[in-house]
């Protein structure tokens, strides 16, 4: 069944470039994950907020190396991407990507997350603000929206912080370890502004 619109952005654009580095400020950038990361990411899923709001833990040396492989493939696939938010040393201290890419809507969902040792100091919000500049003007993205648990006030905060608008609440559309929780959520459009 044909589209009777053309999609937004073509197939193919993402897939064919390398993805980038891209710096943050001076000692923090983003960059894609390596095999090697995989230790730094299972540490950070041993975080007890981390497995609460994303829902999943990582037991395994395998598990947390099968996470940080995944994301090449979902680059060339173009359905998601993810970037390891590194510190002066090159060491991952968090995790900022797109979700559900849609080309035909040049839009995504966005996640982000930091260790404990990284927190307070405003490393989400300025990680966040890079993927969102970068996928707006050269991912050629319209629209960003993320979505976080109503008890999540942190994550509330970076999306704030980082010029994402509330939307509203879906009421118990997320089941988390405890329940179902009510998302509140948040997006950016292309055409909100700079970043």
């Amino acid at each position: 069944m044909p589209l009777l619109v053309t999609p937004a952005l073509p197939a193919g654009g993402l897939a064919a470039q390398e993805q980038p580095h891209l710096p943050v400020r001076p000692g923090l950038a983003l960059r894609p994950w390596r095999d090697d990361d995989a230790p730094a990411v299972r540490a950070a899923f041993d975080c007890p907020q981390i497995q609460r709001w994303h829902v999943r833990r990582l037991d395994t040396d395998d598990e947390a190396r099968a996470w940080t492989a995944q994301w090449a493939d979902r680059w060339r696939d173009e359905t998601a991407a993810s970037w390891a938010v590194v510190d002066a040393d090159d060491r991952p201290i968090g995790q900022v990507g797109l979700r559900d890419v849609l080309l035909t809507e040049a839009s995504a969902q966005v996640s982000y997350w930091v260790v404990p040792a990284a927190r307070g100091r405003g490393i989400a919000a300025e990680a966040l603000l890079a993927l969102t500049r970068w996928s707006f003007t050269r991912a050629g993205l319209h629209r960003l929206a993320l979505e976080h648990s109503t008890g999540n006030a942190a994550s509330c905060r970076v999306a704030a912080r980082a010029g994402f608008t509330e939307e509203g609440v879906a009421r118990g559309s997320v089941r988390h370890a405890d329940g179902w929780h009510d998302m509140h959520r948040h997006a950016r459009l292309r055409t909100d502004g700079p970043t």
